[in-house]
């Protein structure tokens, strides 16, 4: 299956991005979504399809009456890579790869599920693009029902990938990137930039096709603590991209929408880091829930049998351009809360900080050796993917505020209060009163993206719950609907 219809090559510019282990060069992973889906009844969303009746719900069809809808909606789904999928718990060697008959059977229900949602845009993770017969079933039935798909392999000939798909009725595709993180873990990620052809008004003299950034990844599984730097990093090289790609375009003003498996729940570190960064998870904010309603809902239950929410649809709507933390100084402070972490974790208290990170139990303070040990004790350093010897140095000018050499308890104070916090939303709606100071940066128009609504299936999962019977895949399928909104940024 080819990355992208012959019929799109004359727009596309194409271009893979090969990043060294955790360097600072960016990640691309961009699909600028243009607006466009046709909204979706979410009532009773896929119920039909859980336990044996694997029927499309009537109701989850799309009203295909409202063609001009400038609505979007956007579906992310890990689907389990017959690779990895057990089907025998007493013999874990055994793959539902090895049985034709029931990867076959359950990847066409999942082509029905998606084909009856009708996404604006699909998203899926890891898709066994080892296999050139279930790749080509993808291809063709996504094909037939007016999508476009972007296929990407993880490097190392891991045997599964990323696939996206857009629905060429609705958008047009600007740009499309491919990008290799080069790590231990060979997750890549896709990008593409695509405008809506349906105009929204932006005033009475002016209609616009909005353009939005999206991106499919698939990030690392934390085996362990120590693979948290490993999956900061990804995350960090995903949003240095995308500051790139937007400055070497010259766009502004634009949403940006991050889909995929994240491995990760919202008590974790990269939650808090994407949180720090202005963008928001779609799901929560339909439901109205705060950042410490982790238990609310799940959408994946792992090889350990835990069950946690990790797929998340993230939003980030344009801003004023100096209401964004700097992304450089979001890193730092995500970097020592994975030490803050740590300390915690070992139950010692904070002025007890320094006898455990330091070389004795008398320790008060740290020189620069000190801290690099100290680092290397939190498995921040020493192994392949830790910090680089610039990002150490970088972190000891931060903890070092005074410039003396070293590091000391009232430092140490003010890094364990630095949390990672939440950016709340800066833009408003055109229609509210905009009361500026006099002198300030004049307020421009921009289309941004509002939530309306958004759903996971099997809906068990909306309870925190996990239904035995449901046997799709290891993961939830989640959906969210968009509608254009006019913001003011400056």
């Amino acid at each position: 299956m080819q990355s992208y219809h012959n019929r799109s090559r004359s727009i596309v510019q194409r271009s893979r991005f090969n990043i060294p282990c955790f360097s600072s060069s960016p990640l691309s992973l961009f699909v600028v979504l243009a607006a466009v889906p046709l909204p979706i009844y979410f009532s009773g969303l896929l119920s039909s399809f859980s336990g044996r009746n694997n029927k499309a719900a009537s109701t989850m069809r799309v009203n295909s009456n409202i063609i001009g809808s400038t609505n979007i909606t956007c579906t992310t789904f890990n689907v389990l890579a017959p690779i990895y999928k057990r089907v025998d718990q007493q013999n874990q060697s055994i793959r539902e790869s090895q049985f034709r008959a029931l990867w076959f059977t359950r990847n066409q229900k999942i082509l029905d599920l998606l084909l009856h949602q009708r996404s604006s845009v699909i998203s899926l993770q890891e898709v066994w693009v080892g296999n050139e017969e279930l790749v080509n079933m993808y291809h063709d039935r996504l094909a037939s029902s007016g999508y476009t798909t972007f296929q990407l392999a993880r490097t190392n000939a891991r045997g599964d990938g990323l696939l996206t798909a857009i629905h060429k009725d609705y958008f047009q595709l600007v740009n499309y990137r491919e990008l290799l993180f080069n790590d231990f873990g060979d997750r890549v990620a896709q990008l593409l930039h695509v405008k809506s052809l349906v105009p929204f008004p932006l005033n009475e003299n002016q209609h616009v096709q909005q353009e939005v950034l999206i991106v499919n990844t698939h990030l690392l599984f934390p085996h362990d603590s120590s693979l948290s730097l490993a999956r900061l990093h990804q995350v960090y090289k995903i949003l240095e991209y995308l500051e790139a790609y937007q400055k070497e375009n010259k766009l502004t003003h634009m949403p940006i929408i991050l889909c995929g498996d994240w491995n990760g729940s919202k008590r974790g570190h990269v939650y808090k880091f994407l949180r720090s960064q202005g963008f928001i998870s779609s799901y929560d904010v339909a439901h109205q829930y705060t950042d410490s309603d982790a238990h609310r809902w799940v959408s994946h239950r792992n090889h350990r049998g835990n069950i946690c929410g990790v797929d998340f649809i993230w939003l980030c709507n344009p801003t004023s351009s100096n209401s964004r933390k700097p992304l450089r100084t979001s890193w730092v402070e995500a970097v020592f809360s994975i030490i803050k972490y740590q300390v915690q974790k070992a139950s010692i208290a904070e002025d007890k900080a320094f006898a455990f990170l330091g070389e004795n139990n008398h320790s008060d303070s740290l020189t620069y050796s000190g801290f690099c040990q100290a680092l290397q004790k939190v498995n921040l350093t020493g192994m392949p993917h830790g910090l680089s010897f610039q990002e150490t140095k970088e972190l000891w000018d931060r903890a070092d505020i005074d410039g003396n050499g070293v590091f000391d308890y009232e430092e140490l104070k003010k890094m364990w209060n630095m949390t990672v916090m939440v950016q709340s939303e800066k833009c408003k709606e055109s229609i509210m009163e905009s009361k500026k100071e006099e002198g300030e940066d004049k307020e421009e128009e921009a289309i941004g993206l509002k939530v309306k609504k958004a759903v996971l299936f099997p809906q068990e999962a909306e309870k925190g719950l996990w239904p035995e019977n449901y046997n799709l895949s290891d993961h939830a399928c989640l959906t969210v609907q968009f509608s254009p909104v006019k913001v003011l940024c400056s």
